[in-house]
C-alpha cells in the first residue's frame, strides 16, 4: 500500500523470546521469537493449532508462558491477568464480540473501566469522550445507541473503541473481517491504518490472504507452535504464504471453468417463508432454483435469514408458507426424515452444536441420519462393528486426523469435525446438499480439503446450496450467486465475473 511507512530504526512494542507453553500433550508454542514494531500492522498467520492464540493469550496476560520472557515497549514484564495487560495498554477484539446487548454503546465502552471509580458516571462526559474517538479514527457510531441496534461492523467499531478507551498501544484483532461486507472491511483497514500512523501496534490475525497482502506491514508464519518466516508484506504473495502455512504447496486460484451445463432442477423453493427464533418474520417468500451438479452460493451479511433458509429446506424450521420441492416432489413441511427420505444433506453453520452430537464418539456420529436401516441395525440392535467399521472407513477417505473412531466428536479440531460431518452427509449419496459455512474458523489446508470435496460433489451432479458470508469462498466455488438481506433474495449473479463492489452493495441492503 502506497501509505505503508519506511522505518528506518523500528522501535519494538512487542518481544517475545524463547516462548513456550505447553499443555497436556500438546506444545502450543515451541521456543518462539517474535519482534512486532511500534507503529505497524502485523500479520499472523497459521494454520489451526499453529500457534497464534496462544500467543495471543500470551501477551494479552490470560496464559503465563513455561519458558521465555515478554517484553512491552522494551521492558520485561509478567503478565498475571488480562487486566495486567490492559494496564500495559494491551487490547483484544475478539471474533465474537462481547458486548451487552441491552446497553448504549457508550455504557459498553465505560464497562469494566478501573480508572472511574465514582458511583454514578458522567454520562454527558463519556458520550462526548467516545464521540471524540469515534470521530478521531473514523469510527462512526453513535454513544447513545443500544448494541442490539446496532450492525455487525457497527458492533466491530464499539469493540475498538473500547480498546482504544483504555488507551491501549497494542491492539489484537482476531478474525477481525470475517462478517463484514467488502466495504466495512476496507473502512477496517483504513482505521487501522490511521492507528497505526498515530504509533498504535496492530496485530492482524486473518486466514483471508488477500486482506493481510492489503494492510500489513509485516507478516508472520507460525507453523506447529514456531515461527517458520517473518517477512515484509511487499515481498509476500499468496501462494508461497499458504506454502509457508501448511508445508507444501495449496490451490488458491477460483473454482474452475464449468465443462458441462447443469442438470434438470433437484431443489426447488418457492414463496418460502419461516419466521426465527423470536417469532419475527426472518424469511419473505423466498425463491429460489438449484440444478444437479450446480453450486448456488448465498451471500449475506449474518442473521439476514441465511440460517432459517437451511433450516426450512432441510425441514428443521417449518415454513409459515410456501413449499419445498426435491426432484419435483413437495417436501413435508418442518420433517427432518422426510428430507433424509429424500436425500437431502445438511452441514449446518454451528457444527459442533448441531452437526454433531459432541459427546458421542466418531463413529456414533456417523450413523447418526442412517442408523434405524438394515445395514447398521438388527432390531433394536446396532451393528456396532459395522458402525465402527463405517467409521474408520470414513476417517482413511477424508484424512480425518483422529486416534480412532471411538474419539469423542468434542475431541477433534474444527477442520477435523468438519470432514466427518461431510462425509456423514455424503455417505447418504445425496441428490441434494445444503451446506452452511462450510470453512467457517477452518485454516488453509482445511479450506482446501473441504472446497475439493464440494467440487467432486457438484461434479458428480448432487445439486448445492452453499450459504457463506466469506465472498472469496462464493467466488471461489458458486456458479451462481443469490444476495440475501432481510429475510429476501434481493439480488442474483453469475458466479463467473461477479463483481465484489456490487455483491457488497446488496449485502448491505444498496442498490440492486
Amino acid at each position: 500500500m502506497s501509505d505503508r511507512r519506511s522505518v528506518t530504526a523500528p522501535v519494538a512494542a512487542v518481544t517475545l523470546r524463547g516462548v513456550t507453553k505447553r499443555f497436556p500433550g500438546v506444545i502450543a508454542n515451541a521456543g518462539v521469537d517474535l519482534e512486532i514494531h511500534a507503529g505497524e500492522v502485523h500479520a499472523l498467520l497459521g494454520e489451526n493449532g499453529a500457534g497464534k492464540s496462544t500467543l495471543s493469550n500470551i501477551v494479552t496476560g490470560l496464559y503465563r508462558p513455561d519458558e521465555g520472557s515478554l517484553e512491552l515497549h522494551g521492558e520485561p514484564v509478567v503478565l498475571r491477568s488480562p487486566r495486567d495487560a490492559l494496564a500495559r495498554g494491551v487490547g483484544m477484539v475478539h471474533q465474537h464480540f462481547r458486548l451487552v446487548q441491552p446497553f448504549t454503546v457508550a455504557e459498553n465502552i465505560a464497562l469494566g473501566d478501573q480508572r472511574d471509580r465514582r458511583l454514578v458516571p458522567d454520562r454527558a462526559a463519556l458520550e462526548r469522550s467516545v464521540a471524540a474517538l469515534a470521530e478521531q479514527y473514523g469510527l462512526a457510531v453513535d454513544p447513545r445507541a443500544r448494541i442490539w441496534q446496532l450492525s455487525v461492523g457497527e458492533q466491530q467499531r464499539v469493540e475498538i473503541l473500547k480498546a482504544l478507551y483504555r488507551d491501549a498501544r497494542v491492539l489484537i484483532l482476531d478474525e477481525p473481517t470475517a462478517v463484514l461486507t467488502p466495504q466495512e472491511a476496507r473502512g477496517l483497514f483504513e482505521t487501522l491504518r490511521a492507528m497505526a500512523a498515530h504509533g498504535r501496534t496492530i496485530v492482524f490475525i486473518s486466514h483471508k490472504l488477500h486482506e493481510v497482502l492489503a494492510v500489513s506491514d509485516r507478516i508472520t508464519v507460525l507453523r506447529g507452535g514456531r515461527v517458520v518466516a517473518t517477512l515484509p508484506t511487499e515481498t509476500a504473495a499468496p501462494e508461497g504464504l499458504a506454502a509457508l502455512m501448511v508445508g507444501r504447496e495449496v490451490e488458491t486460484g477460483r473454482r474452475p471453468e464449468r465443462t458441462s451445463a447443469p442438470g434438470q432442477v433437484v431443489l426447488e423453493a418457492r414463496e418460502l417463508c419461516a419466521d426465527g427464533d423470536r417469532g419475527l418474520p426472518a424469511l419473505r417468500s423466498v425463491s429460489l432454483e438449484v440444478r444437479a451438479g450446480e453450486i448456488v452460493g448465498v451471500a449475506g451479511v449474518a442473521g439476514n435469514g441465511q440460517r432459517e433458509l437451511a433450516e426450512a429446506i432441510t425441514g428443521i424450521r417449518p415454513p409459515t408458507a410456501g413449499s419445498v420441492l426435491v426432484d419435483g416432489r413437495e417436501l413435508r413441511a418442518g420433517d427432518p426424515r422426510d428430507a433424509i427420505a429424500r436425500r437431502v444433506a445438511h452441514v449446518p453453520e454451528d457444527r459442533l452444536g448441531t452437526g454433531v452430537a459432541p459427546s458421542l464418539s466418531i463413529a456414533d456420529n456417523t450413523v447418526l441420519k442412517s442408523y434405524r436401516g438394515p445395514d447398521m441395525s438388527a432390531g433394536p440392535f446396532l451393528r456396532r462393528a459395522r458402525i465402527v467399521r463405517r467409521a474408520t472407513e470414513l476417517i482413511a477417505q477424508y484424512g480425518v486426523h483422529a486416534p480412532g473412531p471411538e474419539t469423542p466428536a468434542r475431541d477433534l479440531s474444527g477442520g477435523n469435525l468438519q470432514k466427518v460431518v461431510i462425509g456423514r452427509e455424503f455417505a447418504g449419496e445425496p441428490r441434494v446438499l445444503v451446506v452452511a459455512a462450510p470453512t467457517r474458523g477452518l485454516d488453509v489446508g482445511a479450506i482446501e480439503t473441504v472446497h475439493a470435496l464440494l467440487r467432486g460433489a457438484a461434479a458428480r451432479g448432487v445439486g448445492i446450496l452453499m450459504i457463506s458470508e466469506d465472498l472469496d469462498e462464493i467466488l471461489a466455488l458458486a456458479d451462481r450467486v443469490l444476495v440475501m438481506y432481510e429475510g429476501a433474495i434481493v439480488g442474483e449473479r453469475s458466479g463467473a465475473g461477479a463483481d465484489v463492489e456490487e455483491l457488497g452493495m446488496l449485502m448491505a441492503g444498496g442498490a440492486r
